[in-house]
């Protein structure tokens, strides 16, 4: 259906080759005429305009108005010559006026119907161009967005970093670090967001690159890290970002300290979505948290934000041994926005 539109977008034919046209639209005349010549004989009396009628709208359909007018004219005329009483002239008697001015009442309004409709045709394959046009516009200043907003944020953490090495107390170069830690983070995933024409990220899509580029910059290659997600669902901005921090200081965490005294082991990060909820579990087998740790009690400042940012989404954030290691659960994250959820109440 598609290619039939286009193809009728590209009516009239042989503007460019105008003699062209005309060659076929007398042919379509010469057929005309050769097939009522033949027929007459099968048709009752009345009836001399019944083959050139198709060939007028052929001619008009395929090559426009100017080609439609001349197939009416010389049809017109085969027909009062050779089919309209008497014969073999262009004798004017009263029915013949008639005829003929219904002939060519008939033949205008099929012309002017294919030229508006030909119009209509080159109106909407301009204003589809315009609009492919406007969306790659639209893509490229996207993606420039996307990408000065990314930019920006790691240059404020860069030099947040650059500032931390003036500071002499070691808690404020601690803050500082962090501070720019995250930023440069957050920079990071605001390029995962989207994909390369402005679509939001599939969840499963999302959390693999996320889990792709914490490896590469964990340093530390013998560590696997392993993604089980299989949700095409489309997460908004407003969820996207705190469930990727949380997830990349759950990870931060397990190659910090879970694998403080070793190169090796594997971080399996699983998501499942279910309805408009989904849950998220991160498990390394390093040396794990103790019995008994309680997330709600922790004075590090990553596990604060993080969770300050699974009580901003409703969710339920839980760290416990898994022996061996560590497993940290996010649970009962809503996907709506937050925007979706007022509206909803």
């Amino acid at each position: 259906m598609q290619s039939y539109h286009r193809t009728l977008e590209h009516l009239p034919l042989l503007t460019r080759q105008r003699g062209l046209a005309y060659a076929f639209t007398l042919g379509f005349c010469a057929i005309a005429w050769w097939l009522r010549l033949t027929l007459d004989p099968l048709f009752p009396p009345g009836f001399p305009y019944l083959t050139f009628f198709p060939a007028v709208i052929l001619a008009s359909f395929l090559f426009g108005r100017g080609p439609g007018i001349a197939a009416a004219v010389l049809c017109g005329l085969l027909a009062w010559y050779f089919f309209i009483p008497p014969a073999r002239s262009f004798a004017l008697h009263r029915g013949t006026g008639i005829a003929l001015l219904f002939y060519a009442g008939v033949v205008t309004v099929d012309i002017l119907l294919v030229h508006w409709m030909q119009v209509a045709n080159a109106r909407l394959a301009a204003e589809r161009e315009r609009s492919s046009e406007l969306a790659r516009r639209t893509e490229i200043l996207f993606e420039e967005l996307q990408h000065r907003v990314s930019n920006n944020l790691q240059m404020v953490g860069a030099m947040l970093a650059l500032q931390r090495r003036t500071v002499a107390d070691d808690e404020g170069r601690r803050a500082l670090g962090d501070a720019a830690a995250k930023l440069q983070l957050i920079g990071r995933i605001q390029r995962r967001l989207y994909g390369s024409r402005g679509e939001p990220m599939a969840l499963d899509a999302f959390v693999t690159a996320l889990v792709e580029d914490l490896a590469a910059s964990g340093g530390k290659p013998g560590i696997r890290h392993v993604v089980d997600a299989h949700s095409a669902q489309i997460l908004p901005a407003d969820r996207a970002i705190p469930l990727a921090l949380i997830v990349a200081e759950a990870v931060a965490n397990a190659i910090e300290h879970g694998f403080a005294d070793r190169d090796t082991g594997t971080i399996t990060v699983t998501v499942c979505a279910e309805g408009d909820r989904l849950s998220l579990t991160i498990h390394d087998d390093g040396r794990g948290v103790a019995d008994g740790f309680d997330v709600a009690a922790a004075k590090s400042l990553g596990l604060r934000i993080a969770r300050s940012l699974a009580q901003g989404m409703g969710a339920a954030l839980r760290i416990a041994p898994a022996h061996p290691g560590t497993l940290v659960e996010l649970r009962d994250v809503p996907i709506t926005a937050v925007g979706d959820l007022a509206r909803a109440d």
